[in-house]
């Protein structure tokens, strides 16, 4: 199965993405990792895009889908895979569509984890992350053991600039504009699927492990 995951800042798509990745043998693609990766490696793409990204200038959709296209040309994106932030638009998703289709792949589902707004404020405002390995807390759902000390590796707590009220309110206006469109896109492909991610952690998965499994029998 090809599956994309979507959802608004905070909605908790990077938890689900790992329970699934485990028990359907998906490969994850996190487009942030793949991007990152393909600029440090000096990929065709990797170079066009430092390019841009050496004037401070938004890399292009095309070479973003070049990227894209490169991970996904590698043989272990055969046995089944999960895409976690890309496409973003409604013009990414029909690049995909394309670049897929050359390939020789499909998109099997689109999972949307979707929450409110007032719970992804609170959510994202109360987040912390370790300046050392990176690890993701909570102050309300996922506290650290030690106030401000990572339960992993020891180092210290921070706030994100980008996890103040205002910058989280321009983050998902950003998102509303841009992403949402995408489900009409995909609804209309009848590969939408859309889960409450405001319950409990284990109960959004159940859902979603539920839809996968109806989908891999059918």
């Amino acid at each position: 199965m090809n599956i994309i995951i979507m959802g608004p800042p905070g909605a908790g798509k990077g938890t689900q993405a790992e329970k699934m990745t485990k028990d359907f043998a998906l490969l994850h693609i996190s487009t942030g990792d793949i991007f990152r990766n393909a600029v440090k490696e000096g990929t065709e793409m990797g170079k066009k895009a430092k390019e841009y990204m050496d004037k401070g200038l938004l890399v292009p959709d095309e070479i973003v889908v070049g990227i894209v296209k490169e991970r996904l040309s590698r043989p272990d994106s055969k046995e089944g895979l999960l895409l976690d932030g890309f496409p973003r638009t409604v013009e990414q998703a029909e690049a995909l569509d394309k670049v897929m289709q050359e390939l020789e792949l499909k998109i099997n589902a689109v999972i949307s984890v979707d929450v409110n707004e007032e719970e992804l404020i609170s959510r994202l405002t109360a987040r912390r992350v370790c300046r050392n390995c990176g690890a993701n807390f909570n102050l309300k759902y996922n506290p650290p053991k030690v106030r401000n000390i990572c339960d992993h590796c020891s180092g210290e707590l921070y706030h994100r600039d980008d996890d103040t009220i205002d910058t989280v309110k321009e983050r998902l206006d950003i998102y509303n504009k841009q992403t949402l469109p995408m489900i009409e896109y995909y609804r209309q492909k009848n590969l939408y699927f859309s889960v409450d991610g405001a319950q409990q952690i284990n109960q959004v998965y159940a859902a979603i492990k539920a839809y996968l499994e109806k989908l891999k029998n059918k």
